[in-house]
C-alpha cells in the first residue's frame, strides 16, 4: 500500500505522485481528456471501488485520484466543492466527457446508458436491475452503520438474509449474472458487497449456491480478473 499524506494523493492508474494543489488545478479539464475518478484512500473498500471495477471491465482508461481520509479531508472536501466538483462535498465523483457525475449508483447507470450496455434490454429487465441495486443500497446503509463494530444482528441475521434475497433474484434467469449470461451494473455493486463483507469479516460462512456461482463468474471476467490481480500486486487488496 502506498501511504498518502494528508496534503497530497496519487494517481494509482499511473502510480504518479502529484500534489493536491496540482491535481485540483487540472481536474476541470476538457471534454476530450480521459475520465477522472475522485475517491477516498480506503484501499479497495467502498463506493468508489464499484466505479473502478466498472470502468476496468468496460475497458475505459481513467485517472484514479485518491484523497487521504483523515483530519485533512474536511479541507479537501471544501476545495472540491469550491472547484465545482461536488455539491455535497462527498465522493466518488467521476469527470466523464466534460460532465461531472456524482453518487456511485447513478454514475453506473449513466455509464451503462452511454455505453448502451450493462443494463436490461426490456422494461422488466431494467426494473430487476434497479430493484437489486436498491436492495444493495439498503445493505450499504447497514454496512456503514456497522463498520466500526459490527453487531451480532448484522452479522448473523441481516447479512445472511441479504444474500438469501439476492439469491432469489440471481436464480430466476439461470445465472451466473443477474440477467443470465449478461453482466449489468447491478452485478458490480453486488460483488462489492461480497468483497466488503469479506474484508470486514461480516460475510456469512455459507452463501447460497447462486451467489457463489455469481462470484466465481464475475471474478473470471477477463478485465475484472486482470484488475483484481493488479490490486494484489499493488498490495491494496485489503
Amino acid at each position: 500500500m502506498i501511504t498518502v499524506p494528508g496534503s497530497w494523493f496519487y494517481l494509482s492508474r499511473n502510480l504518479d505522485l502529484v500534489t493536491k494543489e496540482e491535481a485540483l488545478s487540472t481536474t476541470m479539464s476538457s471534454a476530450s481528456s480521459r475520465p477522472v475518478l475522485h475517491y477516498l484512500e480506503l484501499g479497495t473498500l467502498g463506493r468508489g471501488e464499484v466505479v473502478r471495477l466498472f470502468l476496468n471491465d468496460a475497458g475505459i482508461d481513467f485517472e484514479d485520484i485518491r484523497y487521504a481520509y483523515d483530519h485533512t479531508w474536511a479541507a479537501t472536501s471544501a476545495e472540491l466543492q469550491a472547484k465545482g466538483l461536488t455539491v455535497t462535498g462527498k465522493v466518488p465523483v467521476l469527470e466523464f466527457n466534460g460532465t461531472i457525475l456524482t453518487q456511485h449508483i447513478p454514475i453506473l447507470r449513466y455509464l451503462a446508458r452511454e455505453l448502451n450496455d450493462y443494463d436490461g434490454q426490456t422494461s422488466l429487465e431494467k426494473w430487476v436491475v434497479d430493484a437489486v441495486s436498491d436492495i444493495y443500497i439498503d445493505w450499504r446503509t447497514q454496512y456503514v452503520a456497522n463498520l466500526e463494530n459490527a453487531s451480532d444482528s448484522f452479522k448473523n441475521k441481516y447479512t445472511p438474509e441479504y444474500y438469501n434475497i439476492l439469491s432469489h433474484y440471481y436464480s430466476q434467469r439461470g445465472g451466473p449474472f443477474l440477467l443470465g449470461d449478461r453482466a449489468t451494473y447491478a452485478d458490480f455493486v453486488i460483488y462489492q458487497s461480497l468483497d466488503d463483507d469479506r474484508k470486514t469479516s461480516t460475510l456469512p460462512e455459507t452463501l447460497p449456491g447462486a451467489i457463489v456461482a455469481f462470484k466465481e463468474a464475475f471474478e473470471s471476467r477477463p478485465r475484472v480478473k486482470a484488475y483484481l490481480e493488479s490490486r494484489r500486486n499493488m498490495n491494496i487488496n485489503k
